[in-house]
Order: structure tokens, then C-alpha cells, then sequence
């Protein structure tokens, strides 16, 4: 008889983001023709750059002539992008070769996947609070034990707080697989070279894998500051990167995103190139690659007009980030992030749990954020805000806790 994967009762109640819908569109119900303004999930809202649209045209083009009609395509990526992409991280005094570049639907389903690569007696770090496909894509595959008291048995936890300014610090006891995302999602804190260096430090030592998102890294504007975990002397021999076109270049509808995994890269009882190719299999056995279409529009994004334009969505979306975090301080909330990143980590006021403030945020202002406790145990008592909202949007969600939020 045919049985379920029985991981997926380990699973905590429904996915963090359609809670918030069932909620929003509960308080909507009850409050018809009242303006729910969201500023909850991190979805994109500025319409695509013109160079971009011009893109995807010609991609669109492509297919609609017999002599430029192609069907399926190089399953790593077009090669013309992924030369582009190593043009994109020669800016950043990183060498790649493209065969260490594969193009993706996204850095979400990298970020799931790319764990089924390794053993299952591997043991995971992630951060405290965290971004939650990181932990719920290894308790899918049978890493971890059950969840007890906010954290699944098996996993190692890093907890990111006021005190080490939600940056975490390498783990004392020896782990296999380590998640690093910086800019850090839900907190917005941007990690240091040196406190990168620590980790790369760490799993040399160790002999262990970084796993790094840097998904927002097109939002740090401080030159000082790492864009990529390969611009650490040691990363290629330690770490796997993913990136994605979403944030910064308002792909999150049209899909397309990159992994990396360097040819120096080696785990226990493989050579070089090894961790390399059983990706490039994984990915040839269960993907058919990326969109022809999404390709030419990321094309466009990495050429000059393209990264002019992305430039100045980020610049958006950062005055807005300015905006909701001057608000909040001036109406004496404590607020971190929003400065490299476009989320604001703000601590809940009055002892009420992070479900409540949403609740009360929700009914009063009507305000979408999202709870910071469904980013794990250390995210209680915090609320994050996106500012991947309209400009006047933002402008009303501000006006509106001022106005109606309750003491």
C-alpha cells in the first residue's frame, strides 16, 4: 500500500505566509470596504524596468519565428547569461568560470533542493529567527527529529539577537551544513567580512558546507560591506551561493534565479568538482531548465541600461525602508534593519507576543506585517515590515498606526 512522507507531519501548521492571507482576508470580511494595507510578504510591487520588458519581448519573439524558435534549453542556464554573470561578480573581485553557474526558476527552490545533495547524517545550522525553507526543506527530507518547546531536535540553532546585532556566530559544537543569509531575511542585518570570515573559518576547519542566500545583497550600499561569500579568501573550497533576479530586479512573478557551486568545492570522499557535477545531475534529472523567455529578460537586467534601472528600483524601494523606520522610531518603537536590506525588524511593545501585535496592527491600523516568531523562537516578540510596497501605500500604513494604533 502507498504511504505519505510522514516528514511532512513535523511540519507546523500551515506555511507562515497563508496564515497571514487567512487572517488578512478574514479582517477584510469583517471590515468590508476598509483598506487593508500589506505590508507582510516580500513581493515586489513596481512594475518591470523598461529594458527588462524590452527583454522578455525579444524573448517572446524568439519562440513566435521558425528560424529562432528554440525548445528546450541548456538545462545550467543559456550560456550567454551565465558569462554575464561572471562579468556581474568580476565587479565584485570574484572569479567564476560559467560551468560554476547554473540558472534556475528561483532562490527559493535552490534554497529547498539544494539540501537533497548531501546525507541524511549530515547536521544542519540555521540562523534564529530564520528564513523558513531553509528548516522546513530538511525537516522534509528527514534531518531533524520532532519539534519541541519552538525548535525541531537535530538541528542546530544560531540564535541572531539585539546582543550580537542578529548576526550569529559560528557554532561551538561540529556541524555539517551551515544556512547564512546576508542580508538577512526576516532581520535585515548585514553580516561583516570578518564576521563571514569566522564561518568560512569555521568549515574549512570542519570540513563543513556554507549554504549562503544573498538574495538582497543588491540592497547593501556600503562598499566595506560583503556582497558575496566568495569575496572571503577560502569560500570556494567551503561554500555554495544562491542569488536571485526577484529582489532586485522585480522577478518574483516572472521566476529566475542562480546557484553556484564552485569546482574547489569538496565534501568527504569526493575530489574536486565532484559536489559540482552531482548538482549539474540532480538538476538535469528533475529540472528542464529555466524559461528561454526569463533568460532574455535577465540578460537585459545585467546589461548597463538594465542595471541602471534596478539600481533605482532598489533606490524605491529603500526610501520607502527609510520611511517605515523613521515613522515607527519617531513614534518610539525600537526598529533595526532597513538600512542594507529592504525589511524592518521591529520589537513588539508591551509584552504582547508577536501573533498579537499582527492581530492588533491588523484590526486597529489595518497593517499587514508578518509575525517574527514564524521565522523561529528568537523571532518572538519582533514583527517584521517589507517596504516592497507603493510609495503611497507605505505613506498611508504610516499615517494609519499613527493615527488609530492603540497604547
Amino acid at each position: 500500500m502507498a504511504s505519505i512522507n510522514k516528514n511532512y507531519k513535523k511540519l507546523q501548521g500551515a506555511y507562515l505566509f497563508s496564515e497571514i492571507a487567512k487572517r488578512t482576508a478574514d479582517s477584510q470580511k469583517k471590515n468590508p470596504g476598509v483598506e487593508i494595507m500589506r505590508l507582510g510578504v516580500g513581493d515586489t510591487t513596481e512594475p518591470l524596468t523598461p529594458s527588462v520588458i524590452k527583454g522578455l519581448k525579444k524573448g517572446v519573439e524568439k519562440l513566435g519565428n521558425a528560424k529562432t524558435y528554440t525548445g528546450y534549453g541548456n538545462t545550467q542556464g543559456d550560456v550567454q547569461l551565465r558569462k554575464a554573470l561572471v562579468d556581474f561578480y568580476k565587479k565584485r573581485n570574484v572569479n567564476l568560470s560559467p560551468e560554476e553557474i547554473f540558472i534556475s526558476d528561483g532562490a527559493k527552490s535552490d534554497s529547498a533542493n539544494i539540501q537533497s545533495i548531501f546525507g541524511l547524517d549530515n547536521v544542519v545550522a540555521v540562523a534564529d529567527p530564520v528564513y523558513t525553507v531553509y528548516v522546513d526543506s530538511n525537516v522534509i527530507a528527514g534531518r531533524t527529529g520532532e519539534f519541541i518547546n519552538g525548535r525541531y531536535a537535530g538541528l542546530v540553532y544560531m540564535e541572531c539577537n539585539e546582543q550580537n546585532g542578529f548576526i550569529p556566530v559560528p557554532p561551538k559544537e561540529k556541524t555539517d551544513i551551515i544556512y547564512l543569509c546576508s542580508p538577512n531575511n526576516p532581520t535585515g542585518a548585514v553580516a561583516t567580512r570578518d564576521q563571514l570570515k569566522s564561518f568560512v573559518d569555521y568549515a574549512l576547519k570542519n570540513k563543513a558546507i556554507i549554504i549562503f542566500d544573498g538574495s538582497y545583497a543588491g540592497y547593501i550600499s556600503d562598499p566595506t560591506l560583503p556582497k558575496s561569500i566568495y569575496e572571503i579568501e577560502g569560500a570556494k573550497k567551503c561554500a555554495i551561493e544562491i542569488n536571485s533576479f526577484s529582489k532586485w530586479a522585480g522577478f518574483t512573478g516572472v521566476r529566475l534565479g542562480w546557484t553556484i557551486v564552485p569546482m574547489d568545492l569538496v565534501v568527504e570522499g569526493t575530489k574536486k568538482d565532484k559536489v559540482n557535477s552531482i548538482w549539474s545531475r540532480r538538476q538535469n534529472t528533475m529540472f528542464n531548465g529555466a524559461s528561454n523567455i526569463a533568460q532574455e529578460g535577465a540578460l537585459a537586467v545585467l546589461g548597463e541600461e538594465g542595471q541602471k534601472e534596478s539600481k533605482k528600483l532598489i533606490s524605491y524601494y529603500m526610501e520607502n525602508a527609510a520611511l517605515i523606520k523613521k515613522s515607527l522610531e519617531d513614534l518610539g518603537f525600537k526598529v533595526f534593519g532597513g538600512e542594507h536590506a529592504p525589511y524592518i525588524w521591529l520589537k513588539v511593545p508591551g509584552g504582547l507576543t508577536s501573533w498579537d501585535f499582527f492581530n492588533k496592527l491588523l484590526e486597529e491600523a489595518h497593517v499587514v506585517g508578518t509575525p517574527g516568531s514564524g521565522f523561529g523562537s528568537q523571532g518572538e516578540g519582533y514583527l517584521r515590515l517589507s517596504a516592497f510596497g507603493d510609495k503611497k501605500t507605505v505613506e498611508k500604513a504610516m499615517k494609519s498606526i499613527k493615527d488609530n494604533l492603540k497604547p
